[in-house]
């Protein structure tokens, strides 16, 4: 019989044994050594056997022994993702390596929006779910000592003084320091952990060897040989093929959740991977390892049924065939293999979960409590260390205080199954956001919520026991009486196994509401963006990330990289780089080659996110709020959606930027032609009354006066005000027309009568002559409007031809004609036309076009285009022609068409 003191030192010299092999392999990355070892297909594979706990090492005997051939689910589930949906892993690492994730709380956050909040929410429920996980590590290797501790097989182990409350304190405390001084001696999350692959593929072998050889030496040393073992198998009740389907299919769908959505699985399959062509290996390798790992199950299960005293508990088969028969190596080497199963386990697990919890939980807190941004003194570093190394001390204070609350009794393949419910809550969010882009973040929130808390009162909760977490009465009327809230019979729905009844009712609500929920909320733009690029990760290559690196100093880069790596660890990391560039002394250049390889150092230790937000502080020297560390998304120029998005911002912007510059130049013309209207308008006011003042003064003054003499002086000033009445006029008339108080006369008279009425008043008097061609067509057309307020706008365009036309034979053509919308008479003359660069102020108030001389304040065209406006035409100019041109339009509403103007019209 092994004593318990020689089995104490053969662990400890197990551990010293793993630590080499984790320092080796540390140190052998650190210097480019064993490229090929760390790196190979089957060192991942072997790693992919963190899936195998005690559980399987331990449990699988004891629950076929208790279920018959249904502990297969626990290994078929894994094998048919592995199998069958490899190329989905494929994604997975993919979506990792491109957006850095450093737990599947960071790739679920990444997914929605970058979202703290769903972060914090996966963390707390992955260390909930994976607590029952770690009190069965605990569990069994407790058990596994107690066989050590008994005076003889099948004798009671309180003889012998041994107690299992102290043992599982023990062992959860040896655990705890075990994982926290071989998971924190260091901060490299982000890149590959070589020591901890390494030691958990060690490991693998381990329990691997342990389980073949115990079942080997069951089958050819007890048994003897693989024909009786048959015969005992077809003789025992496991062998009888009693498929309960609806298990099956459960268990079958909650090992392959739990190997895709487990923290410690997602760490060594996503985190871990080196190399995506290692998965087409892991495909058919790990399946392999699967089935040599269940092939002794059965036989190890009916021979230990029927060799050892009844009542012997089955899940410590492994170990108690051997030391029935005094093969005391192969128990020790056994109970090694179990030991591996559970030390591996919980090293990797809390590994994941204090990443988890210091990168969404520690350092946000840490970050709003703290002022002064990423260059603040103090050492980030032993903050991320001191709160991982705190994180593990609770998940294993966790697991313990759960295992004395479950009485630590319950089957081992029992506790297994209450962690997998619980960690399978993440499937539909973790399926959803890298499958379906319409997925939401609070699509995914209300899913985990939903399915959790299911879980969490069918699964969990039971496992205490009747009169623990629950109460009898809750068990059969129901929570608060209701009897449709009954823990294993939900909604009324009684007849199922409890397993199944939680399975089918948390995941099959938490995807409905997952998916109701994203249907009916529209995820936000980071939303958008990162769904793309999840969803098509697989059409193109990885993100990259450009930093404007000139901005940001050395010495800044240092300052913060001190904090969170160390002085040591920062000196030597940009002292390397320094020699790499090939500069003398300490600080390298900023160039964007070393700043994204800082950001990826730093990402080790407060996680991708938080460590780019910190960058960007420095490197873009913008402060950068808590909010911006919780929710940093990546960018990418590759995506689809985005580009395409991008291209339409652009051409709104540019639109935008044209209009904006367009207005500029107006304002700009405006602007400078207000000068010129103060000066104008005071001339125009200024001449004819100082004009009347004058010569009302010489009347006044003079004594005898030739008559002559006073009719002329009286003449000038009755033109004076005649011309100050007309500039009062326009102003009057502007007003009115802009205050939409003018009231329209309706007259009806054809068109040319119109423009004869205009021409004669225009042309008459006039200076220079000017010839007037009017086209023959639409000349007749009996207009029904306010015919003199038209007239008014006919004669401010002939009036303008007449001035500002300065062709050696003036001429002005009018040419009417009837449109679909109405009437429009273009007015053209043949001079040089109106600049370019007016054309968009010509029709402003007091605006008067460039070398524009003689009397008017600039005021005609901007009656003219409020006249029309009123009259529900318009008035434009008309660009292209060589020279000056206007077009008037009329609605058809302002055509008369009576019997009688038609009949007007065709005379």
């Amino acid at each position: 019989m092994v004593a318990l003191n020689q089995l104490v030192l053969v662990c400890l010299a197990y551990v010293v044994f793993l630590f080499g092999v984790a320092f080796l392999a540390e140190r052998a990355a650190l210097r480019g050594r064993g490229g090929a070892l760390l790196r190979s297909p089957i060192v991942y594979t072997l790693s992919l056997s963190i899936y195998c706990t005690a559980w399987t090492f331990y449990g699988a005997v004891g629950y076929a022994a208790r279920s018959g051939l249904e502990y297969l689910t626990i290994y078929l589930g894994p094998s048919l993702v592995m199998i069958g949906w490899w190329w989905g892993l494929r994604r997975l690492v993919r979506i990792g390596r491109s957006q850095r994730v450093t737990s599947i709380a960071d790739l679920i956050s990444s997914r929605y929006g970058k979202s703290n909040v769903l972060a914090i929410a996966v963390t707390l429920m992955a260390v909930i779910g994976v607590t029952p996980y770690i009190a069965l590590q605990l569990q069994s290797v407790v058990l596994s000592l107690s066989i050590f501790a008994a005076p003889e097989m099948g004798a009671d182990q309180s003889e012998s003084g041994f107690s299992a409350a102290k043992a599982a304190f023990w062992v959860a405390a040896g655990l705890a320091v075990f994982t926290v001084l071989f998971g924190t001696r260091n901060l490299n999350v982000n890149e590959r952990h070589h020591g901890v692959v390494i030691a958990v593929a060690v490991e693998a072998v381990v329990k691997l060897v342990a389980l073949l050889a115990v079942g080997i030496f069951v089958v050819w040393g007890l048994a003897g040989g693989m024909g009786q073992t048959l015969a005992r198998i077809d003789a025992a009740e496991i062998g009888a093929w009693d498929v309960q389907g609806s298990r099956w299919v459960a268990l079958t769908m909650l090992s392959a959740a739990a190997f895709l959505c487990l923290p410690r699985m997602f760490q060594v399959m996503v985190v871990e991977n080196d190399d995506e062509r290692h998965l087409q290996i892991a495909s058919w390798a790990f399946p392999a390892y699967l089935m040599l790992m269940s092939l002794f199950v059965v036989p190890i299960a009916v021979v230990g049924l029927d060799v050892l005293p009844a009542g012997s508990n089955p899940d410590l088969f492994v170990l108690s065939l051997p030391l029935s028969q005094n093969q005391n190596g192969l128990a020790m080497l056994s109970f090694l293999g179990g030991f591996s199963s559970a030390t591996s386990m919980v090293i990797v697990a809390t590994l994941a979960l204090s990443t988890m919890v210091s990168n969404h939980i520690v350092m946000p807190v840490w970050l709003a409590v703290r002022q002064g941004g990423a260059t603040q003194s103090g050492d980030v570093r032993s903050v991320v260390i001191r709160a991982r190394r705190l994180s593990i001390l609770f998940i294993i204070s966790l697991g313990f205080f759960y295992y004395r609350a479950s009485g630590g009794s319950g089957a081992l393949a029992a506790i297994g199954t209450i962690s997998f419910g619980g960690v399978a809550q993440f499937l539909p969010a973790l399926m959803g956001g890298i499958f379906w882009r319409g997925a939401t973040r609070l699509g995914a929130l209300c899913g985990l919520g939903t399915g959790f808390a299911l879980w969490f009162f069918t699964m969990l909760l039971p496992s205490f026991g009747v009169d623990a977490a629950l109460s009898k009465e809750v068990f059969e009327q129901g929570l608060m009486g209701l009897s449709w809230l009954r823990p294993h019979a939900l909604f009324g729905i009684e007849g199922l196994d409890p397993t199944v009844h939680a399975v089918v009712w948390s995941l099959a609500l938490n995807t409905l509401v997952f998916l109701f929920v994203s249907i009916f909320t529209f995820p936000d733009p980071i939303e958008r963006l990162q769904g793309a690029q999840f969803v098509n990760v697989l059409e193109h290559g990885a993100p990259t990330r450009g930093w404007t690196a000139s901005v940001a100093g050395s010495e800044d880069l240092m300052i913060m990289s001190q904090r969170i790596l160390g002085a040591s660890e920062a000196q030597a990391f940009f002292r390397a780089e320094a020699k790499a560039q090939g500069l003398a002394g300490h600080l390298p250049e900023p160039t964007p080659t070393f700043v994204q390889g800082l950001e990826r150092e730093l990402a080790a230790s407060v996680g991708a996110a938080t460590a780019h937000a910190m960058v960007s502080q420095i490197v873009g020297g913008t402060s950068v709020s808590v909010q911006d560390l919780l929710a940093v998304a990546d960018e990418s120029a590759q995506m689809l959606e985005y580009s395409s998005q991008l291209e339409l911002k652009s051409r709104e912007l540019s639109e935008t930027a044209a209009q904006l510059r367009a207005a500029n130049e107006k304002l700009t013309q405006l602007s400078l032609q207000k000068d010129a209207f103060l000066s104008q308008i005071s001339h125009e006011l200024r001449t004819p009354m100082t004009s009347i003042r004058s010569f009302s003064e010489i009347l006044r003054d003079a004594g005898a006066m030739e008559e002559a003499d006073k009719t002329r002086y009286a003449s000038i000033i009755h033109s004076e005000t005649i011309r100050l009445t007309r500039l009062l006029d326009d102003l009057l008339d502007l007003s009115v027309l802009e205050n939409g108080q003018v009231s329209l006369h309706l007259g009806q008279e054809p068109l040319y009568s119109v423009l004869d009425r205009a021409l004669t008043t225009s042309l008459a008097g006039a200076e220079r002559a000017m010839q007037v061609e009017i086209t023959p067509g639409a000349e007749n057309v009996v207009l029904n409007t306010d015919l003199d307020r038209l007239v008014q706008v006919f004669i401010n365009l002939i009036s303008n031809a007449q001035k500002y036309c300065h062709a050696d034979i003036p001429k002005l053509i009018i040419t009417p004609q009837i449109t679909e919308r109405g009437l429009s008479i273009d007015f053209v003359d043949n001079g040089e036309g109106i600049a370019t660069d007016e054309h968009a102020v010509i029709f402003e108030k007091f605006y008067r076009v460039t070398g524009a001389q003689g009397e008017g304040a600039g005021l005609g065209l901007a009656i003219c285009q409020e006249i029309m406006a009123r009259l529900g035409g318009q008035i434009a100019y008309l660009k292209g022609r060589s020279g000056a041109a206007f077009r008037v339009s009329l609605p058809n509403a302002a055509l008369d068409d009576s019997p009688r103007a038609k009949a007007t019209a065709a005379s």
